[in-house]
C-alpha cells in the first residue's frame, strides 16, 4: 500500500488510542486500588507475606516482559498488523485472570490462599503484558511527529483517568459496609470482598470492548526500515538491553516513572484507607479523586501549547518542582477529620498532583521520543523490546510501591483480616504515611527529569526536523 493511501493522523487515532488505555485501566486500576485491600482485609493475607508476593510477582515480570516484548517485535500473529492481534489475544486472556484474582477464597487454608494470590497475580501479569506492551508500542508507529505524540499521550491520559474516576466514585458504595467498632463505638467501613468478583467480571468485559475499539480505530502508519541488524531470542534481548541503558533520556524517564508509579500511582489503596479510617466515609473518595485530577484536566487543555513553546522537559520539570514543594508543605498542614479537613486534604492532593499529572500526560510521548532517539542512533527497530523493558521497570515500581505500603502499614500497626479492629489513632497514622510516600515520589521524579533526562527543546526540534525530512522523502 502506498503512502498516499494511508489516511492522515487525526481524531480516530486519538480516540482509538485513548480507548486502549481505558481498557488497560479498567483492569489495572481495579487491581492497583483493590487487590491489596482484598487480600489483606478480606482474604486475610498478612501484610509482610503480601509484600513478598508482590516482589516475587514483579521479579517474574522481569522474564515475562522481556520475552513478550521480543515476541511482539519478532512474531506476527496476523498479516496486516504487528500489534493489534496481540492486543486482542491478550485482552481475552486478561478477562479470565481478572476474575481469578478476585475469587473469594476465604475458606482456603492459609498456604493455599498465599499460593492462589501469587499464581493468580503472575498469570494476570502475563495477560496484562500481552496487552500493554503492544499497546504502548503503538505510540511510536502511529506517528513520528513529536507534537502529535504529545496529543496521543494526552488522549491516552484521558483514557487512563476515566476508569480510575469510575472505580473511585462508583465502587465504594458497592464494596464497603458500615459496622460499629467494638472498642471505640464509632461506625467504621469494612470491605465486602465477595462483591469484587462480579465487579471484576463486569469491568473485564468493558475493558475488552474498549481494547477491541482501539484495533478498529488506530492506524499503524510509521514503517521502520531497520539496518538488517535486528535479531531474535537472547541476542535481541541483549541488543535492546544495551540500547536501553546507553540512552540517557530513557534512563531519566524510567527513574522518574519508577518514582511516580511506586510512590504515587501504586498507593491508591492508602488513599482508600485514609477515607476508611481517618474520614470514615469511603463515599467521598470519588470527590477526592476528582479534585486530585483537576490539575490533569487543566494541563490536558494547556499542555500542547506549553510544550510547543517551552519543550516537554521544561514544562514537566517546573510542574514537578511545584509538586515536590507542595508535598513537603502538606506534611505540616493540620487536617481535621471533618468536611473542612477533607477539603484541605483534597487541596494538598491537588498541589502534590500537579507534577505527577503533567508527567503522566506526557510520559508516553517522552518514551516514544526516547525510542525514536534509539532508532536513529542504532538503526534497529526495537519498539516492542524497548517498551517492554520500560514497562518492566514500571511494573517493578508497582511491586515496590505496594511493598512500601505493606511495610509502612506494618510500621503503623495495621491489623489484617476481615472485620479487624484498628487502633484509635490508626487513621491519623495512615494519613501521614500517605503524604510521606507521595512527597518522596514527587521529589525523586523531579530530580530524575531535571538532571538525567536530556531531550530538551533543542533535541525535540531536531527530532521534528528529522520527521519532516522523512515525510518529504
Amino acid at each position: 500500500m502506498g503512502k498516499t493511501e494511508i489516511r492522515p493522523f487525526g481524531w480516530r487515532d486519538k480516540i482509538g488510542y485513548a480507548m486502549g488505555d481505558m481498557g488497560c485501566g479498567f483492569s489495572f486500576q481495579l487491581v492497583s486500588t483493590f487487590m491489596q485491600l482484598f487480600y489483606l482485609q478480606y482474604i486475610g493475607i498478612k501484610a509482610a507475606d503480601y509484600a513478598v508476593i508482590i516482589l516475587i510477582s514483579k521479579a517474574f515480570d522481569a522474564v515475562n516482559d522481556v520475552v513478550i516484548g521480543n515476541l511482539v517485535d519478532t512474531k506476527r500473529l496476523g498479516k496486516k498488523s504487528k500489534y493489534m492481534p496481540w492486543i486482542i489475544a491478550g485482552g481475552l486472556i486478561l478477562v479470565v485472570f481478572n476474575v481469578m484474582l478476585f475469587a473469594p477464597i476465604t475458606s482456603f487454608p492459609y498456604a493455599a490462599k498465599y499460593a492462589w494470590c501469587l499464581i493468580a497475580y503472575c498469570l494476570w501479569s502475563i495477560a496484562y503484558t500481552m496487552v500493554n506492551v503492544p499497546y504502548g508500542s503503538l505510540h511510536s508507529v502511529i506517528t513520528s511527529d513529536p507534537q502529535e505524540r504529545v496529543s496521543l499521550s494526552t488522549f491516552r491520559s484521558v483514557g487512563a483517568a476515566l476508569p480510575a474516576i469510575v472505580i473511585m466514585i462508583v465502587l465504594p458504595g458497592i464494596v464497603y459496609n458500615k459496622v460499629k467498632n467494638p472498642v471505640t463505638g464509632i461506625e467504621e467501613e469494612i470491605l465486602k470482598g465477595e462483591t469484587l468478583l462480579p465487579v471484576a467480571f463486569a469491568m473485564s468485559i468493558v475493558a475488552f470492548a474498549t481494547l477491541w475499539g482501539t484495533t478498529k480505530l488506530v492506524k499503524e502508519r510509521v514503517q521502520r526500515e531497520d539496518d538488517g541488524q535486528n535479531t531474535t531470542g537472547l541476542k535481541a534481548f541483549f541488543s535492546a538491553f544495551k540500547s536501553f541503558f546507553t540512552n540517557r533520556a530513557m534512563i531519566g524517564a524510567t527513574i522518574a516513572s519508577v518514582a511516580s508509579v511506586a510512590l504515587f500511582n501504586s498507593t491508591m489503596a492508602l488513599n482508600n484507607m485514609v477515607f476508611q479510617y481517618f474520614f470514615q466515609d469511603t463515599g467521598k473518595v470519588g470527590i477526592a479523586m476528582i479534585g486530585s485530577y483537576a490539575p490533569m484536566v487543566v494541563f490536558m487543555v494547556l499542555l500542547g501549547k506549553l510544550t510547543s513553546k517551552f519543550g516537554k522537559k521544561s514544562v514537566i520539570v517546573t510542574c514537578m518542582l511545584i509538586g515536590a514543594i507542595s508535598g513537603v508543605v502538606s506534611l505540616f498542614v493540620p487536617i481535621s477529620a471533618d468536611m473542612t479537613g477533607m477539603l484541605v486534604y483534597i487541596v494538598c492532593l491537588m498541589g502534590l498532583n500537579i507534577g505527577n499529572a503533567v508527567f503522566q500526560i506526557s510520559v508516553w510521548a517522552i518514551v516514544a521520543d526516547c525510542i525514536e532517539v534509539s532508532y536513529r542512533k542504532t538503526g534497529k527497530s526495537e519498539e516492542g523490546s524497548l517498551y517492554a523493558l520500560y514497562s518492566f521497570f514500571r511494573k517493578l515500581a508497582q511491586g515496590i510501591g505496594q511493598a512500601v505500603v505493606s511495610v509502612g502499614l506494618i510500621a503503623i500497626g495495621f491489623v489484617e483480616g476481615e472485620n479487624a479492629v484498628q487502633a484509635p489513632d490508626f487513621g491519623d497514622k495512615v494519613k501521614n504515611l500517605y503524604f510521606i510516600v507521595l512527597a518522596a515520589g514527587s521529589l525523586i521524579a523531579f530530580l530524575a527529569m531535571a538532571f538525567i533526562y536530556n531531550i530538551g527543546k533543542k533535541e525535540e526540534a531536531e527530532l521534528a526536523a528529522g520527521t519532516a525530512s522523512a515525510k518529504a522523502e
